[in-house]
This record gives C-alpha cells, structure tokens and sequence, in this order.
C-alpha cells in the first residue's frame, strides 16, 4: 500500500510513510541524486571535525549510512530516527551501530549529553522545526557542534529553473519506478519547494540560541550545510 504524508506533517503519516520505504530508501536517494548523497554525507563528517572519541547524535539517521560515515570517522555515534521501519532496516544492514527510535521534538537524550549534533535532510520533515532545534540544543554540552545539511534553493536564476523542474517533473517520475512507494516522493517534492532558504533557516536556527551560525552551498545551491556552536 502506498502511504504518503503531506505538508501538515502530521507525526504518524510521516512514520508511517517512511517505514513504507525503508527497504528501498537508500538506493531511491542514491538514484535520485545521481549519486551525490555521498558527497554530501562526506561533507557532513567534515563538517562535525570528528575527533576520536566525539560523542556525536545523528538525527533523521534513517538506515544508519550517516550514522556509518561518523561512525568511521572515530566517533561515538547514537543514530536516532522517528521511523521505526527506518530503525529496523538500519540494524538488519549495520547490526554494529547504535540506532534508536524518537523524536526529534521531545529527545530520549539526558541534557548535554553529546559533543555534536547532526541532521541531514530531516529538519524540513518534522512539524516544529524550532522545537526540534531547541531539543538538539538542549542535548548538547556547552560549546558543542550544529551541523543540519537541508535542500535548498539555487540563486543562479537558470539554476533555480533547472532545479525546480527536476525537483517538480523528473524526480516524482523517477521515484514511482525506483522506490517501494512512489506517492511518498510527491512529498518529497512539495516538502522541499516549500522549505525556506539558506537565510531563512540561518536565522531560525539563530532563534534557537545557536550562534556562529554559518552555511555552505554544495551542488550549485541545491543542498546547503548550515554550522552552529552551542555557547559556553
């Protein structure tokens, strides 16, 4: 059965949908973003500045390829999503990581628990964004590390149009062929053309109490990473 979420993104249907995807979500992102998602996850560990040893909590770590990626770098990772298939698919494939269930807006973490926090492509899909940044704070010791890689949208005007027919046309066409649920990618679609910009998350992110607030482009603008510093 096809499931789908939609922008209200209502905490069951967005479960939901991603447990419908789970067996086949790596492989529809790999394809999808022609094979970029790898670089991109390279950019987050570098991002973090993993040192061995680093407490670092993945969030929206879906099968456990980030949480692996960390994991590899030397740090101590917890990988933590809201879907349970996501879950159970991860430790089926990587039985050695520590993957957990929950939720981003109300963490089963202790306060100050970690040295860093990441979340990639997973901010855009919780129902209050600023609650769920305010809970990464909360769980981060003083001086600890932000790193949310997100979509984002291009400022070369062709770019942008390039993007937008792609993200609108060829990416819902391409994923009813690839993926175990093709209408869960008509989300994808809308969730990310209604996400805000590099500047607007920037600032949220700043409402949260973060400071040192910083991004970087990746892929002509397509895919921002956005670093911050919990102060001391």
């Amino acid at each position: 059965m096809e499931v789908r979420a939609n922008l209200s993104k209502e905490a069951t249907a967005v479960a939901q949908m991603f447990d419908e995807v789970s067996p086949r979500y790596d492989i529809t992102n790999t394809i999808l973003t022609f094979g970029q998602v790898f670089a991109w996850r390279a950019a987050v560990t570098r991002a973090v500045q993993v040192r061995p040893g680093m407490k670092i909590l993945d969030l929206a770590c879906g099968t456990g390829a980030s949480t692996a990626s960390l994991a590899k770098a030397g740090a101590d990772v917890t990988g933590c999503d809201f879907s349970e298939g996501m879950i159970r698919e991860g430790l089926r494939r990587r039985p050695h990581l520590n993957l957990i269930q929950g939720d981003a807006m109300d963490l089963p973490f202790e306060n100050e628990s970690f040295d860093a926090v990441t979340m990639s492509y997973g901010l855009r899909n919780v129902q209050n964004p600023m609650r769920a940044l305010e809970e990464m704070y909360r769980v981060i010791r003083p001086g600890g590390r932000l790193v949310v890689a997100e979509f984002s949208t291009p400022r070369s005007q062709p770019m942008h149009s390039l993007y937008t027919f792609y993200i609108t046309r060829v990416l819902p066409a391409i994923s009813k062929v690839v993926s175990s649920d093709g209408a869960a990618y008509d989300y994808l679609h809308e969730s990310i053309m209604d996400w805000p910009d590099k500047d607007e998350l920037s600032l949220m992110i700043g409402e949260a109490g973060w400071v040192n607030v910083q991004w970087r482009p990746l892929s002509f603008g397509t895919v921002a990473i956005h670093r911050a510093v919990r102060p001391l």
